[in-house]
Order: structure tokens, then sequence, then C-alpha cells
């Protein structure tokens, strides 16, 4: 499998594993490769797909703004042409965003879904002890924004890495491949800022997702996250959640092991998780 035809945009994806179908959602500026680490471990039980998002690294990138509601929607073309609907989803970060956007309109499209750190900090944006560090992201956010529309994907990229999610020093520590990975999808992160829905989600809907559900979060991210946590997990029935300690936004990457067995553990039995 290499590539599919959704919504008029090619898609690379690739399949492995035997099992229930489960899905990997990439977060942005990433691809498929995000999830190496990850993806073995998982196959060992579940019938695994991964896929470049639309405008990333080996899939087709269009003109003109685009919306997480069209992730949303080549989500749902993927699950239904391949034939993994119902599938367990998992989504990390935007990919998560876009994972519980779904839910909240097609629940029937899923088993399960597990997803860490949604960036949706609209839904927390007007809460009075999170105001200063909601606003101190928003600011290096528009930083970040600012130079992709300079056309400097290489100060936008690593700006983003250690300014945002990962901290300074960051950037140099990563491998050269990803590093060019970071810039080639850059024009989409900013194509991804550009849609005013992008950080929020109509929680009401999602209540009507009646799915098993996992929320996780990692000690070493900013605390708006687990606020965000928090009201998802308010709208989501008999939803679970789990922390990852010492871990950040990355944990399938930082904490392979147990991002594997965590995720396979609830998918195998969520109502003893």
């Amino acid at each position: 499998m290499a590539r599919v035809e959704v919504d008029g945009v090619g898609l690379f994806c690739e399949a492995g594993g035997d099992g229930d179908p489960l899905v990997l959602v990439h977060g942005s500026w990433g691809d498929h490769h995000d999830w190496d680490q990850v993806v073995h471990g998982l196959a060992l039980r579940h019938r695994v797909l991964v896929y470049d998002r639309r405008g990333h690294s080996e899939s087709d990138r269009q003109e003109g703004q685009g919306s997480r509601r069209e992730d949303e929607e080549d989500l749902a073309a993927l699950l239904e042409t391949l034939g993994f609907a119902p599938a367990y989803v998992v989504g990390n970060s935007f990919g998560a965003s876009i994972t519980l956007g779904l839910a909240a309109r097609r629940p029937d499209l899923f088993r399960g879904i597990a997803v860490h750190e949604p960036p949706l900090i609209d839904l927390v944006a007007g809460v009075p002890a999170l105001r200063e560090q909601v606003a101190a992201t928003e600011e290096r956010l528009a930083r970040v924004v600012g130079l992709l529309r300079e056309g400097d994907a290489l100060a936008g990229a690593r700006t983003f890495v250690e300014e945002v999610a990962f901290g300074p020093g960051a950037w140099e520590a990563f491998p050269q491949e990803l590093r060019d990975t970071f810039v080639t999808n850059a024009p989409t992160f900013l194509d991804e800022q550009g849609d005013p829905a992008w950080a929020t989600l109509d929680l009401a809907a999602l209540r009507d997702c009646d799915v098993p559900a996992l929320l996780t979060r990692g000690t070493e991210s900013p605390a708006w996250f687990a606020a965000v946590a928090d009201r998802v997990a308010g709208a989501l029935p008999g939803v679970r959640t789990h922390v990852f300690e010492g871990a950040g936004h990355i944990p399938h990457a930082t904490h392979p092991a147990e991002f594997t067995a965590t995720v396979t553990s609830f998918f195998a039995d969520p109502a003893g998780f």
C-alpha cells in the first residue's frame, strides 16, 4: 500500500500487522515516521495503519486555506475506503484534535480512541489561572507564524521546536532527517494556524461519542494541556486517563514501551484499565 485517493487528495499510507484495525494520526510538522518506535509493538495485536496527513511529506498539498475539518474528513474517508471502520484510533497533538473532532461527528467510525495532549487551547483561554500561560503560548505561536509568512521555514521550525514544543537545545538534538521533515512541512503548519477553528472543539457533540476513550498527558508538558484534558474528559462518557511520568508532548517517541503497553492494554480491556 502506498497511496490512496480520498476527497481528491492523494495520501501516503502503510498498513501492517493482524487483528482489530488501529489507525495512528500524527501531529503538526511530522509524518507517519513519527510512530516508528511504536508501530511494531502495536502491530503485534492490531492491523495498524499509518499515513501522512494532507500537506505532509509524501501526501498531496493543495492550494488555498485548509481546515482541520478537511483532515477529519480525510480520516473518515481512509477508514471507510480501506475497510478499517470501525477502528481504534490513536492521535497525538493536532492528530488528537482531528481524532476528537471526527469522533464528535462520526462516532460510528470508532471502536475506541486514545489521544495525547490535543492543543485545543481555546477551550481553556478563559481560565484565570492559565491566562498568562495561554497568552505566552499564543505569543510564541505568533512568532512562528510570522517567520513562516516571511518565508523562513527553517527559523519558523526551529522556533516552534525550541520555544513552543520541546525547549531550548531540542532542535540541535533532532536528527537531520527529522529537522528536514519539519522544514518541509512548515507551510502546512502555517495553513493549520490560519484555520479559525483549529484550537476548539464541539464538546456538546462529543457527549454523544460513547466508545471507549483514553486521554493521556505528560508531566513535563505545560499545565494548560492538563486543563484541556479535563474539559474534554468531562464531555466523554466513561473516559479513562493516564499520565506519562517524565514525558512531554511525544511519549510515543520518548517512552515508546510505556506508550505501547498503555494503548494496547486500554483497547484490550477499557473497563478494567
